[in-house]
């Protein structure tokens, strides 16, 4: 079973920058996302890669600002976040893409990490 832990949240002003990392305990052979859970608010979409690095989707919230990259030799996937909002605020999380075709539905993914907070001081 793959296990995932994330890394790299934490406090910065809006206007700086984060990278996110994801390590994952094994080869996943699989599509990955970040998706993130302010409180209160269902856990939302962030963005999404093949497995190849080849391809790339994001929501469109984070469009421009956020950049999402794997390095298969090291089995991690990073997330990028640049110009963070106050709105940003939130736990990240990555997962495996397990199911289906729709990468934007966190039901379709699988193999959760515990997650990593950032707040977005404005």
């Amino acid at each position: 079973q793959v296990q995932l832990v994330e890394s790299g949240g934490g406090l910065v002003q809006a206007g700086g920058s984060l990278r996110l990392s994801c390590v994952a305990s094994g080869r996943t052979f699989a599509n990955m996302g970040w998706f993130r859970q302010a409180p209160g608010k269902e856990r939302d979409f962030v963005a999404a890669i093949s497995w190849s690095g080849a391809y790339t989707v994001y929501a469109d919230s984070v469009k421009g600002r956020f950049t999402i990259s794997i390095d298969n030799a090291k089995n991690t996937m990073y997330l990028q976040m640049n110009k963070l909002k106050p709105e940003d605020t939130a736990i990240y999380s990555c997962a495996v893409h397990l199911y289906g075709s729709n990468s934007y539905d966190p039901y379709e993914y699988g193999y959760w990490g515990q997650g990593t907070q950032v707040t977005v001081s404005s």
